[in-house]
């Protein structure tokens, strides 16, 4: 989202995840992610899913959820959390 009155209000900013390996083959990303979040976006909503693939896990891989914390509102907080429940 990129404001056409006021481009001074555009903010970017890089996350790096980094996914520890336990078992004998690193996973792997894809591809390169590349997100927007609106500054009206609500804390807990997920705004990017993540999969790597990994060659010790099933061969589906693994699905991860970027989401706003519950106190995104009032700092830049985000969370990673695996797809477990989901």
């Amino acid at each position: 989202l990129f404001p056409v009155e006021n481009p001074a209000q555009i903010g970017r900013g890089y996350v790096a995840i980094t996914i520890l390996d336990i078992n004998d083959n690193a996973p792997e990303f894809a591809m390169e992610y590349e997100t927007t979040v609106c500054e009206n976006a609500q804390p807990g909503q997920v705004i990017q899913k993540i999969s790597a693939i990994d060659k010790d896990d099933p061969p589906n891989g693994h699905q991860f959820y970027f989401s706003l914390t519950a106190e995104a509102a009032n700092n830049h907080n985000f969370t990673l959390q695996d797809n477990k429940g989901k």
